[in-house]
């Protein structure tokens, strides 16, 4: 059965990152996969977190914060509720681990790398976007702090990126965008580093249970879908 985008069953939607899309920052990618936007800043603190200097611990942090502006969506959600979203916070701490997994916090110093996500337009795989633009922005918040001499090495080890996958309509498919989403029997999400290794997966039988078989497939699927995007990321990052 054709995808409503037509698109093949492993064919990922068109992706694009902009870098330099905000002067304030020491790190920013605008991403877009398909009608998804996500804009992903990078702000670098010259302090630790106060919970590393309140326990006397070395070395920097990476963390994130997520949000979807108001009319993100079909329909606007105003920025009270935003403030209330559970799944905010979940997606939020998603990013910050799959970050930090490549960051060698004794590199980093005494620096604190805080990642906005804020999804100016969701079209499903705003966590996926997130995490993939966000990862740019890292970097180039990185080689901001080694351009003006604040820490010796890059503690960045690999690349990060993250993509979607699923059942739908009985079809294992990549990239899944809201209308394939909403409707999917399955829904994961793979992030992983340029090594080919896996870094978190989540994945949710949403109508009926999953076979091992079909995870795997999704999982090879991801690596393919992965690949291209940390090849665009290194493009980006020439």
């Amino acid at each position: 059965m054709l995808r409503p985008s037509l698109r093949k069953s492993n064919q990922m939607r068109p992706v694009s990152m902009e870098t330099g899309i905000n002067k304030w920052a020491e790190g920013s990618c605008l991403i877009k996969m398909g009608g998804t936007h996500v804009l992903c800043t990078a702000s670098v603190d010259f302090n630790q977190p106060t919970w590393k200097r309140i326990q006397n611990k070395t070395g920097g942090w990476v963390t994130a914060e997520y949000s979807m502006l108001p009319r993100a969506n079909g329909t606007r959600k105003s920025h009270e509720a935003m403030t209330k979203d559970n799944r905010a916070v979940e997606i939020s701490r998603l990013i910050g681990r799959s970050l930090r997994s490549v960051v060698d916090m004794e590199k980093l110093g005494r620096h604190t790398i805080t990642i906005d996500c804020d999804v100016i337009q969701g079209d499903g795989g705003t966590r996926c976007a997130s995490i993939t633009g966000g990862f740019v922005a890292l970097a180039l918040a990185v080689r901001w702090l080694l351009a003006q001499g604040r820490i010796n090495e890059n503690p960045i080890s690999a690349n990060v990126a993250a993509v979607s996958a699923g059942l739908w309509n009985n079809e294992l498919i990549l990239d899944l965008d809201y209308e394939e989403d909403c409707v999917a029997e399955m829904d994961s999400n793979f992030v992983m580093s340029d090594d080919g290794r896996f870094i978190e997966i989540q994945a949710t039988g949403e109508q009926h249970p999953f076979t091992s078989e079909q995870l795997n497939q999704l999982m090879s699927m991801a690596q393919d879908g992965c690949q291209k995007l940390i090849d665009l990321q290194n493009q980006i990052l020439e």
